[in-house]
C-alpha cells in the first residue's frame, strides 16, 4: 500500500504521512573533528535571493525544481512526444485518404489501357478529342 502512495507522490502533492517516507533529523551538536550539516551546506550567495536550479539540479530539464520530478516529467514528456507525434502521427498520416485521387487515377489509367490492348485499339490516337464533336466559332470577324 505504502509504495503504491509513494508512486503517486511523483503526479502531484501528497502528505508524507500517506506517502510513508520517514523524516531524518540531523544533529546540530558538533561532535569531536566533524563538522556540522549546515557549515558543509553553507550557500555561496548569502543576501541574493534567487539561485539558478542548474546549481541546485546538475541535471535540470526544466520542467521542476524538484530533480526525482523534473527527471519523471522529462522522460514522460520525451516518451509522448516520440511515441505520440511520430508514431501514431506517422500513422495517421499514412492512412489519409487518397488526396487528389491520384492512386485512383493510375488504377483507371491502367484499366484503360489493358482494355484497349484487349480491344486492338492504339494507346494514344492523334486527335485526344473527337474532331466531329467541337464546335469551331465562326471566323466572321
Amino acid at each position: 500500500m505504502l509504495s503504491r502512495v509513494s508512486c503517486l507522490s511523483r503526479f502531484g502533492p501528497v502528505p508524507r504521512l500517506l506517502s510513508g517516507q520517514q523524516l531524518r533529523s540531523v544533529s546540530q551538536s558538533k561532535p569531536a573533528g566533524t563538522a556540522a550539516v549546515t557549515e558543509l551546506n553553507r550557500p555561496d550567495h548569502e543576501g541574493h535571493g534567487e539561485v539558478s536550479p542548474y546549481l541546485k539540479n546538475p541535471d535540470y530539464h526544466g520542467f521542476s525544481s524538484d530533480p526525482a520530478e523534473d527527471a519523471w516529467n522529462m522522460k514522460v514528456g520525451f516518451f509522448l512526444g516520440v511515441s505520440v507525434a511520430l508514431v501514431i502521427g506517422g500513422t495517421f498520416i499514412h492512412y489519409l485518404p487518397d488526396h487528389g485521387k491520384r492512386q485512383w487515377a493510375r488504377r483507371e489509367a491502367e484499366r484503360l489501357v489493358t482494355q484497349r490492348e484487349k480491344d486492338g485499339l492504339p494507346l494514344l490516337t492523334e486527335n485526344y478529342y473527337d474532331t466531329e464533336r467541337i464546335v469551331l466559332p465562326s471566323s466572321d470577324l
